[in-house]
């Protein structure tokens, strides 16, 4: 008989239990991509980045060809994470670079969180890798992005079929917050969520505005 108890579930992330990867942000591999309106993307993109460094989740990012081709990494992540040194690979696939592999074995986190740019390839390659291997992969849909509805939705398909957990950068930042009593990031996520969080954004503004709400922390 299952007995109910006032814990989160062990599928649910938090800033310890997890790595997240952000691949191949760069402006080559966005100019081909047509799943998602770039300015949505960018700003999707810029609240996962803020959402990992408010929580101190451990972020690897990563680009391709950075000097030859693709270019430099979006800044809505690099001025987030001014000093993290972003490893540019030649591998299409992020997870065959040994310089990756070395740094997820070192957080020590079996649960890993992606996105990137193009999510058939650069995605796709990294999470069914890690899935092989063991790890638990969660993948942001809408911080990813490819060459056509059909490419994303399909690429979506195929992780999901192989055990991958969809989610929103939205829903990524409120499940790391996940109780508004947790009162030492409770102004960073609002200011996130404000900035970044579209329609439930401008909701927080209206009711902090016209009658000063609170989520009751």
């Amino acid at each position: 008989m299952a007995i109910a108890s006032a814990k989160p579930g062990k599928n649910l992330l938090d800033g310890s239990n997890h790595t997240l990867i952000m691949i191949d942000h760069q402006s080559q591999m966005a100019f081909a991509t047509k799943s998602i309106d770039p300015v949505l993307l960018r700003n999707n993109v810029a609240l996962v980045a803020k959402a990992a460094k408010e929580f101190k989740v451990p972020t690897i990012l990563t680009t391709v060809a950075e000097k030859s081709f693709s270019g430099p990494m979006f800044d809505e992540i690099k001025s987030v994470f001014p000093n993290e040194a972003v490893i540019d690979r030649t591998t299409m696939n992020t997870w065959e670079d040994a310089r990756i592999a070395e740094r997820v074995n070192a957080t020590g986190k079996q649960k890993i969180v992606l996105a990137g740019l193009w999510t058939s390839v650069c995605i796709v390659g990294p999470a069914l890798s890690a899935l092989d291997q063991g790890f638990e992969v969660y993948v942001i849909a809408d911080a990813s992005g490819d060459i056509s509805d059909e490419a994303h939705q399909r690429a979506m398909e195929r992780m999901i079929q192989a055990g991958a957990r969809p989610m929103t950068a939205l829903q990524y930042l409120l499940e790391l917050q996940r109780d508004w009593a947790r009162g030492e990031t409770y102004n960073d996520t609002v200011a996130t969520a404000i900035a970044h969080g579209g329609g439930y954004g401008l909701g927080l503004i209206y009711a902090k505005t016209m009658f000063g709400a609170s989520e009751g922390h």
